[in-house]
This record gives C-alpha cells, sequence and structure tokens, in this order.
C-alpha cells in the first residue's frame, strides 16, 4: 500500500544563466512499510528530495502527498503538526538538546504536541535501542553512537508512519554505523513504520529493500517499472 509518493516535484533556485534545478520532475512513489534507501553523489539533490518528503521546505512545483494528502496544500501551522505526528527525522548530526537527559530527549516531541507520554512504549523503544540505562545522563556524555541512538529514539517517539533519516551513519566509523543502522533497521520493521533514508554508502544503501539512485536533480534508478 503506498504511504508517499511525489508528482512532478521540482525545486529550483536562481534564475536565467544561474538556474539551478536541485530537483527537476521527480515521481516516486514508496510503499507502506518499505526501507528505501536514495543514493547520490554530494549535490545531486537527495538532501534537497528528503527535506521536500518531509515537508521541511516547499517545492517550485509539484505535489508531495502522505496518506494521501498532497502536504504542501497545508498552511505552514498545519503542516508542521502534521509533520510532527506523521514524520521522524534522523539526522546525520544528531541534533539533540544538550541541557536534556537522554529520556528527556526522547520524549520532547511528545511534549511539543501536548501528548501524554506512553512511557511503556518509550522503555520498550529504548531498551531496544539500548539505551534504557542511559535515560538520565546527558546526551553530550555519550559516544556519537549512543547519540545516535537517542535521536533513533526520538524519532520514533511519536509513533510516525514515516522515517527520514538524512545521512545517519556519516559522522560514525564503520563498525559504529553498522549497528546503528541494523538497529535503526530492526526498530522500523518491529513498529510497522516506513524508512526512507539518504546515502552516499553503498554499502549502507545495500542493506535497504530498494535503492533509489539520483543524478542532477532527477531519479536514474530504482523506480518501480525498472
Amino acid at each position: 500500500m503506498e504511504i508517499l509518493k511525489t508528482s512532478e516535484l521540482k525545486k529550483y533556485y536562481g534564475k536565467g544563466e544561474s538556474l539551478v534545478k536541485a530537483l527537476d520532475n521527480v515521481n516516486l512513489d514508496i510503499n507502506e512499510g518499505e526501507f528505501t534507501a536514495v543514493v547520490g553523489t554530494s549535490g545531486s539533490g537527495k538532501s534537497t528530495l528528503l527535506h521536500l518528503l518531509g515537508g521541511l521546505d516547499r517545492p517550485t512545483a509539484g505535489k508531495v502527498f502522505i496518506d494521501g494528502k498532497d502536504i504542501y496544500s497545508m498552511k505552514d501551522d498545519k503542516l508542521a503538526v502534521f509533520r510532527r505526528r506523521k514524520i521522524g527525522f534522523v539526522f546525520q548530526s544528531f541534533n539533540l538538546i544538550p541541557v536534556l537527559n537522554v529520556w528527556e530527549n526522547v520524549v520532547f516531541p511528545i511534549g511539543l504536541d501536548g501528548k501524554d507520554v506512553d512511557e511503556v512504549y518509550i522503555e520498550e523503544l529504548m531498551e531496544t535501542l539500548g539505551i534504557y540505562n542511559k535515560k538520565n545522563m546527558l546526551t553530550n556524555a555519550l559516544s556519537g553512537g549512543q547519540q545516535q541512538r537517542v535521536a533513533i529514539a526520538r524519532a520514533l517517539s511519536t509513533k510516525p508512519s514515516i522515517i527520514l533519516a538524512d545521512e545517519p551513519t556519516g559522522n560514525l566509523d564503520s563498525k559504529t554505523g553498522q549497528e546503528v543502522m541494523n538497529l535503526l533497521k530492526l526498530s522500523v520493521k518491529k513498529y510497522h513504520q516506513t524508512l526512507v533514508m539518504i546515502t552516499h554508502n553503498d554499502k549502507v544503501a545495500q542493506m535497504a529493500d530498494r535503492v533509489i539512485r539520483i543524478e542532477d536533480g532527477k531519479i536514474v534508478g530504482g523506480l518501480r517499472n525498472e
């Protein structure tokens, strides 16, 4: 069942001779429960695509549908709420809040939504990711791999439909990166979520169910009809 779809998605910067087509007429569909890796070199458009899939930036033209909803037909405040409830983000730089401990970082998005914390779920999630015993520690006392596990737990804490991961192993050594990827894949499978990850690392990409290649703002491999 299709959970995410783009229609003639475009993102252009500049004008005339300085026009840059970061994304150029991208048509893409992703099924519920699928782990999709988007690969490409630096400047290929993969980060731009991820930001548009997640409602973090508005396209020049085209549409993004999540659960059948045209997300860019929403005003900014409604889009922010939709994004918070439907999408979990994992970034290369972790983006944790240093003055909060591990538990507080993980449940932070739930508080933003004014909802009660499902403590049983959060404890199980943190146990799965191997960070429950660190719950009272400040995040800057953790290793890079542990911080990325906290970031993954935070992304999963609101029980989103989709996880968008931007180079989640980019700041980790290869062994830690492999461990984090195994945990991320285990978590999204266990909690029946859809994972879209961008990476320039072909070895990491091979863990996905499907690999989409992007070059110069266009998808050049991995579409359904191939």
